[in-house]
């Protein structure tokens, strides 16, 4: 780069090596502060880089996959400026003996894609910087298990963007904030210069389940926020639709741990809810939610399954959530307010036990309603987890499509007995199969 990108720092070239130093929690880590004039830089500014070393569940090395961490400046849900971190990941240099146009070289990368993890927790064991990162110790952390398909990515040549979009503080399921955070990182990861992209690379967006409802914002605030982001596409996996409806269904059931660290993380940041928290949960309900925050997502789910936050108040559930405070934060969970400029792809399970496929399907029609170019695939033989993987054909497919057409998006809802069925999607499943293969023995190539 002949010019240094106005969003890259001062000392940015001045990049600390920790690819061999133990990993911190992101709480107690100094690469996450902020500099004393945070207010006056930009959003996306770059304010400081490391390169990291990644491990599949902390164990296995990737060689094959070089990482950056990028510090920089963002926003939060009430508009003041925070620092957030992203994990940047691309393809390994090339070694002198391979072709270099060969796809999935670092020699050329297709595009930036802005992936976002299902956090879903508040423990910041659960933060991509922190566990997809070699040498942790952080199991039921979902993220360490999505860097098999940032691998995938990466191995098709394309740079990978993954960040924290709970912000430091784990506020799982906070508005408009996880996609600030998305676009700020992206921002900063075209403008650091150790990372060296193409200032120009288009952009693509891609999340499942949490990580879907943390890609719903970026791709909603994306034309006000980072107008001049190239982004060519979203693709929003069982995207959740309406956090508080998924409250009451999840409430009392085998995944009552979710709701519960749902108001684990959004009672620090409405000062509403921690009130109606402070009022009416008994201790034993004060103290189910101080243990949330460390837990791991996997661990929360066992842990408080069959839960009822009946049992945890000194009055109906039903009363406190009828109280202003709570409608208030639910009705500002909701997505589908603002019409994303870019294509969509909404891919949802029709059996999902998670996620309602009636509040994707409100959502899909709050998008259209706004105006949005929306390709909407629902699925019946999948469920929640399953159509993660056999639906990602599909949702690569889209994604790749849009890095390589850029022209009008096909829109309208299908229903599908299996996107696994699809012959597109067979050598897909092959190539997955094998880059599963070099994640699980950490090879290089």
């Amino acid at each position: 780069m002949s010019e240094q990108h106005p969003l890259a720092a001062a000392g940015d070239h001045e990049v600390a090596d920790e690819r061999t130093s133990a990993p911190v929690r992101p709480r107690e880590d100094p690469f996450h502060d902020g500099p004393a004039d945070l207010a006056s830089l930009a959003p996306g500014a770059v304010i400081r880089t490391r390169r990291v070393s990644l491990g599949l569940v902390g164990l296995v090395p990737q060689p094959g996959l070089q990482a950056w961490q990028v510090a920089y400046r963002s926003t939060d849900l009430d508009g003041r400026p925070e620092v957030a971190v992203t994990t940047v990941v691309r393809p390994a240099d090339r070694p002198a003996d391979r072709p270099a146009d060969r796809p999935g070289d670092g020699s050329r990368v297709r595009g930036l894609i802005g992936y976002q993890c299902a956090i879903d927790a508040v423990s910041d064991r659960c933060f991509p910087s922190y566990a997809m990162r070699a040498g942790v110790r952080a199991w039921g952390a979902l993220p360490q298990l999505e860097l098999i398909l940032v691998g995938h990515l990466v191995r098709m040549g394309f740079a990978v963007s993954i960040a924290d979009h709970e912000g430091r503080g784990g506020a799982f399921a906070a508005p408009r904030e996880p996609g600030h955070r998305v676009l700020d990182g992206l921002r900063a990861s075209l403008a650091a210069p150790a990372i060296g992209l193409d200032p120009d690379l288009s952009v693509g967006l891609f999340g499942y389940s949490g990580g879907g409802m943390a890609t719903s914002w970026a791709a909603e605030m994306a034309p006000d926020y980072a107008p001049e982001l190239p982004i060519v596409g979203a693709v929003l996996g069982s995207p959740v639709g309406d956090p508080g409806e998924a409250f009451l269904k999840l409430n009392a059931g085998r995944y009552a741990g979710l709701p519960a660290l749902v108001v684990a993380g959004l009672q620090h940041v409405y000062p509403g809810l921690a009130r109606v928290v402070r009022e009416h949960a008994n201790l034993e309900g004060r103290r189910r939610l101080q243990a949330l925050e460390e837990m791991t997502t996997v661990a929360a789910i066992w842990r408080y399954r069959n839960d009822d936050f009946d049992d945890y108040l000194d009055a109906p559930l039903a009363d406190v959530l009828a109280t202003p405070e709570v409608l208030d934060v639910f009705t500002d969970l909701r997505m589908g307010k603002h019409a994303p400029a870019c294509p969509l792809l909404v891919v949802q399970s029709r059996h999902d036990q998670v996620i309602d496929a009636r509040d994707v399907d409100s959502q899909v029609e709050r998008y259209v309603d706004a105006g949005a170019d929306v390709l909407y695939l629902r699925d019946r033989l999948s469920e929640h987890t399953s159509l993660m993987v056999l639906g990602f054909p599909a949702m690569l497919h889209w994604l790749v499509d849009r890095f390589e057409t850029h022209g009008p998006a096909t829109t309208g809802t299908r229903d599908h007995v299996s996107l696994a069925l699809s012959p597109r999607a067979w050598p897909e499943f092959v190539r997955m199969a094998a880059s599963l293969a070099r994640t699980l023995v950490g090879r290089a190539a």
